[in-house]
């Protein structure tokens, strides 16, 4: 996973008064665009405009992690309705009224930061902020909120309103957490007392404390669980890659997949993958990180060769390299002396093995 660009927002304009609100909170907010209607000014200075904002923004919302509109929460529900995906993937939305006086967070308050948002800005403006969403006027933990502060991709986000529910009516959740990553951040629930450690557990190996209760787990190893149970995947796994030269991505990320698979691990917790720098020119491999999204480390062979846990040395690489191992040692130094839970599997042209972060080095 790539941490995400920081947030760009959108302000839209309908007013005149509007436009001095919009000003001030330029001034105050990093990456902003502001958008006046042609009604007011037909070309703003240092500003765009617009002619008709539904048509406008059809074209405008997803571009955006959030939108400000300066006008009526009515006007902004009709305007925003038929755009309107879900809370994953929907962009904050703010209203904020033409006196400054109230500012409402309407859509994506958790994942998509519009609670954060509508905080920030009445804090600037002076306006009261309106926050509805049941977790936060509770005062209990949102648990895709503390998914995203932690970096932990959501799998499932149709178990969220379970999980969030069962938070609020106190009700006893299990977790599976046995690296931490969500620490004492809800102190109301139980910790799942099953105890295979996450190299032991198997695909479809059902905890016995998943079977009837809404339940939150956090591993990149891949087990079969009730819908209830939300899975949280952390970025904690490293593919180092090694092959010979001119090798296609295409075939590189077969025999990636199939470790994957066959280890009972998530593609969605890779963080990076890492190699050798002389494979930095490599096409395939390029082409491969492009593919799926993930930062290549590369490390030099002195880096490589101080590695000492690698558990399959070659011969051959090292005559022709230089180093005795690409994919382990590059693995382990890439997951800042994580554990090797993967070694080297390989086919005639491509070699990959697995490190595990350590997540108190990653913090």
């Amino acid at each position: 996973m790539v941490a995400p660009e920081k947030e760009k927002i959108a302000i839209w304009v309908i007013t005149p008064n509007g436009v001095k609100l919009a000003e001030t909170l330029v001034h105050n907010l990093a990456r902003v665009d502001v958008y006046i209607s042609k009604k007011i000014i037909e070309t703003p200075d240092n500003h765009l405009s617009f002619q008709n904002l539904s048509v406008t923004l059809n074209h405008k919302f997803d571009r955006y992690d959030g939108h400000v509109f300066i006008m009526s929460t009515g006007i902004v529900v009709r305007v925003i309705a038929p755009f309107i995906k879900n809370k994953v993937v929907d962009p904050a939305v703010v209203v904020v009224d033409d006196q400054a006086n109230h500012a409402i967070s309407l859509l994506s308050g958790h994942l998509g930061g519009a609670n954060a948002l509508t905080l920030k800005i009445a804090d600037i403006i002076g306006a009261d902020p309106v926050i509805t969403t049941a977790t936060d006027v509770n005062r209990v933990p949102a648990i895709d909120v503390l998914a995203k502060e932690k970096n932990l991709l959501i799998e499932n986000s149709r178990a969220i309103k379970t999980v969030n529910m069962a938070l609020l009516k106190g009700e006893k959740i299990f977790v599976h957490d046995p690296f931490g990553y969500l620490g004492s951040s809800l102190p109301l629930i139980e910790p799942c007392t099953y105890g295979a450690a996450p190299k032991d557990l198997k695909k479809h190996d059902r905890p016995k404390e998943f079977a009837n209760v809404p339940g939150i787990y956090v591993d990149d190893v891949i087990v079969d669980l009730p819908p209830e149970v939300l899975v949280l995947r952390p970025a904690s796994l490293v593919a180092g890659i090694g092959c010979n030269r001119n090798t296609p991505g295409q075939e590189m990320k077969a025999l990636l997949e199939d470790v994957l698979e066959a280890h009972h691990l998530a593609s969605s917790s890779l963080a990076s993958l890492a190699s050798i720098d002389v494979k930095s020119d490599e096409t395939g491999m390029l082409s491969l990180s492009e593919n799926l999204n993930l930062p290549l480390v590369f490390h030099n062979r002195q880096e490589l060769n101080q590695v000492k846990e690698i558990k399959n040395p070659s011969i051959v690489v090292e005559k022709h390299v230089g180093v005795k191992s690409v994919c382990e040692a590059s693995a382990i130094l890439t997951a800042r002396g994580g554990t090797l839970i993967v070694p080297k599997q390989s086919t005639k042209n491509v070699t990959v093995a697995i490190a595990r972060i350590n997540f108190l080095s990653s913090e």
